[in-house]
């Protein structure tokens, strides 16, 4: 069996005892053509290695010839400098070909898994996933997909790399010197046993290191949320405390890996060093015929000792790079122990709706069956076995208490959360689908707003509108004078969270795009909370245009918007009443 073989065998058993690299081969199969691409090539660029050692063994026998006798030596070693200038041009080449190709194949394989969870996250169709924070997303899709590029780039290609490589090396030196050949291949054996110390406790080492940062993302990101109140009472410097103590904790175990890593490496490199100079004593005893054993050749030509002597830390070369590969692997096992629940956690199958199907004649209906939420650490449920009916085109009325369960009663209608029971349905013609936000204007307050012009904020509701659609939508709820007082109108620039508008403005902003959204159902949470009587009077006669031919449900707590409501129910600790 050849080395790589071996070497191969190995890790295949090792892949069986391991559950976490399932899921890392089926991503990688994204990338796969390209990655077994990379592998050919890096290993076909070891065809340039021998073809320059070769051209060097020879220089120095022609070089040597020359000298006793040849009145232009250089001109004897013309040719031979040709063809290591080939073999190291050759060797250049497929090498970087090789790695373009690798960097093909790990970019699709991260940007596939990134669509993946930022699909997971932010699905298209149906309600989003609940049970996510955003540190951890945040952590998923830019540090631990990150955690599998090396893997991808280097640990993959490697092992192909390494069969191809390390056969057309080994065939080279058994060319000039079978016994070399067969010392090489005598230690090969040697290097599974290496590559098991390599992975004696990385993989979990890694795994602490990687949950240990996403913990001290999620600190940081809720301490930072957080700070106004935390300096308010007077607790800012003990919450510093607290991230420096779980800032050295991340330092340490990062220690931990990268003193694994170094000790492993140098753990393989004792091995390949230890082989070179087993054949190096070889070959100076064969050339200085100091060797007189039975069977091992007792000479050999300096073309040829040259020639091994280059060649066998060639033949290791694969096998160094599948070794730092192997903590690459770990690192990759660890991430995919975090990314795989996230990804394949079993979501509720949703049946899209068809392309501009919501365009009916009539609005949609809105069943709530014994809908039941649970918020994550809170005993009480938010929504117990809620049940509510709203026909099309009429209008419903939430009312009670802050924290009743308004706003999640709002989003199980819109399909925006899954309950944990009960069923939240659209009714289309009558028939029952499940709900979806595609079907769904949301306005809420704060009116959410991005950075950049009022008029690409507009257009996040209908990308296709026009100008003139867009002035049209703004003069239906009697807003023309936000434009008025805009000196740039349309082109004026927002800030972030709507940076440059007063509240009353960017809520007006909102119903606008509600009307270009024009969707069969209106969720309104809150529409007029914090606004001035003013304010809060424009938006109510707005909405009163907004509401006509919409089915609509309206959480507040205002009075002056219970008479827009065909029904009302009062929410109290997640019970209708």
């Amino acid at each position: 069996m050849s080395s790589a073989a071996v070497l191969l065998d190995e890790l295949a058993a090792d892949r069986a005892e391991d559950p976490v690299p399932a899921p890392l081969q089926q991503w990688a199969a994204f990338g796969r053509r390209e990655l077994r691409r990379a592998g050919l090539l890096r290993g076909a660029a070891q065809l340039g290695t021998v073809i320059w050692a070769g051209g060097l063994s020879w220089a120095a026998e022609r070089g040597l010839s020359a000298l006793r006798g040849a009145p232009h030596p250089a001109a004897a070693v013309l040719l031979p400098a040709l063809l290591i200038a080939a073999g190291v041009a050759l060797r250049a080449v497929l090498l970087a070909a090789g790695d373009a190709a690798a960097a093909r194949g790990a970019r699709t394989v991260r940007e596939t898994l990134r669509g993946r969870l930022i699909a997971t996250a932010l699905p298209a169709h149906g309600p989003a996933r609940t049970d996510l924070d955003d540190a951890a997303l945040v952590q998923a899709v830019d540090g631990e997909v990150g955690q599998l590029t090396d893997w991808l780039t280097d640990y993959l290609p490697a092992r192909t790399t390494m069969l191809l490589s390390s056969g057309l090396t080994l065939a080279a030196i058994a060319s000039r010197s079978w016994f070399v050949a067969l010392l090489v291949l005598a230690a090969t054996p040697l290097l599974p046993a290496n590559l098991k110390v390599i992975g004696l406790g990385t993989q979990s080492a890694v795994r602490a290191q990687l949950a240990a940062i996403r913990t001290h993302r999620a600190r940081t990101l809720d301490h930072l949320r957080g700070l106004p109140t935390l300096v308010g009472l007077g607790a800012h410097d003990q919450a510093a405390a607290s991230l420096a103590r779980h800032d050295r904790e991340v330092a340490g175990r990062t220690e931990k890996v990268l003193r694994i890593a170094f000790l492993s490496t140098a753990w393989v490199e004792l091995l390949i060093t230890g082989t070179l100079a087993v054949v190096a004593t070889y070959c100076g005893l064969a050339l200085l015929d100091y060797l007189d054993l039975p069977v091992v050749p007792d000479h050999m030509s300096l073309s040829a000792a040259l020639f091994v002597l280059v060649l066998v830390p060639a033949y290791f070369a694969p096998a160094r790079d599948l070794a730092a590969g192997y903590h690459a692997r770990a690192r990759a096992t660890a991430a995919a122990g975090l990314l795989a629940p996230v990804l394949d956690a079993p979501r509720e199958t949703v049946v899209p709706p068809a392309r501009h199907a919501w365009r009916t004649s009539a609005p949609a209906g809105v069943c709530l069956e014994a809908v039941t939420v649970h918020h994550p650490g809170r005993a009480a449920p938010a929504m117990d076995r809620v049940s509510v009916y709203l026909a099309p085109g009429r209008c419903l009325a939430v009312t009670g208490p802050s924290g009743a369960g308004k706003s999640t009663l709002l989003a199980v209608a819109a399909g925006l959360r899954a309950p944990h029971g009960g069923s939240a349905l659209h009714l289309l013609n009558r028939l029952p689908v499940p709900a979806d936000p595609s079907r769904v204007a949301w306005v809420g307050q704060p009116a959410h707003l991005l950075p950049g012009t009022l008029r690409e904020n507009l257009l996040l509701a209908r990308p296709t509108a026009s100008d003139d659609d867009l002035l049209d939508a703004v003069a239906s709820l009697g807003f023309e004078d936000l434009l008025a007082a805009l000196a740039r109108g349309l082109d004026t620039p927002l800030g972030e969270r709507g940076t440059g508008l007063s509240s009353g403005q960017s809520q007006q902003l909102a119903l606008i795009r509600a009307l270009l959204r024009d969707a069969p159902v209106l969720c309104l949470d809150e529409p007029t909370a914090h606004l001035d009587p003013d304010a809060e009077r424009r938006v109510l006669s707005a909405l009163r245009t907004l509401t006509r031919d919409r089915t609509v449900l309206l959480a507040t707590h205002s009075p002056a918007l219970l008479p827009l409501a065909d029904h009302v129910i009062t929410l109290d600790h997640g019970r209708a009443r």
